[in-house]
């Protein structure tokens, strides 16, 4: 099924709770397409928090000439949302590096930075573990993501 952008953002028959859901179910979800296995760094996070105002003053018809920052509009208490992109990157992280951890694979090896061979020269790149490691160890990282029912309880806190 193929819906217009316009017929969602520019059609006033369209109530705005529906246009919400339409917006939260297809273009978030296109979005955040993997986004469990990206590493972020602080222009990333800034870049999608951007594209998420954007969604909401093109839902409110906010035109750019008109100058107004976001803080101006007022656009969260209008569209009443609160930013939560990237809540929703962290928690599908979280739910991602738990069931990584749990299980025994070639994934987790990876995950883990365990790879047989040279190590390549340069800068070491950044791994999906590093957001984790900076509150927790790894040890306690991996006694959580064993524990089903707790591992939802840490790590409340974004990146940085």
């Amino acid at each position: 099924m193929c819906i217009n952008s316009y017929i969602v953002f520019y059609n006033v028959q369209v109530d705005k709770d529906i246009t919400k859901r339409i917006i939260k179910a297809m273009i978030r979800s296109v979005a955040l397409y993997a986004a469990e296995t990206w590493t972020y760094k602080k222009e990333d996070i800034r870049r999608l928090e951007g594209f998420e105002m954007w969604v909401w003053i093109k839902m409110e018809k906010i035109c750019w000439r008109d100058m107004k920052t976001n803080e101006e509009v007022g656009l969260l208490q209008v569209v009443r949302e609160e930013r939560s992109l990237m809540e929703v990157i962290w928690r599908r992280k979280k739910n991602s590096i738990g069931h990584i951890l749990r299980g025994e694979s070639l994934l987790r090896e990876v995950t883990e930075g365990r790879m047989i061979g040279k190590r390549s020269r340069g800068r070491k790149r950044l791994g999906m573990l590093n957001e984790f490691l900076t509150e927790l160890s790894y040890a306690e990282l991996k006694r959580k993501a064993e524990n089903r029912g707790r591992c939802e309880e840490y790590g409340s806190k974004e990146p940085a």
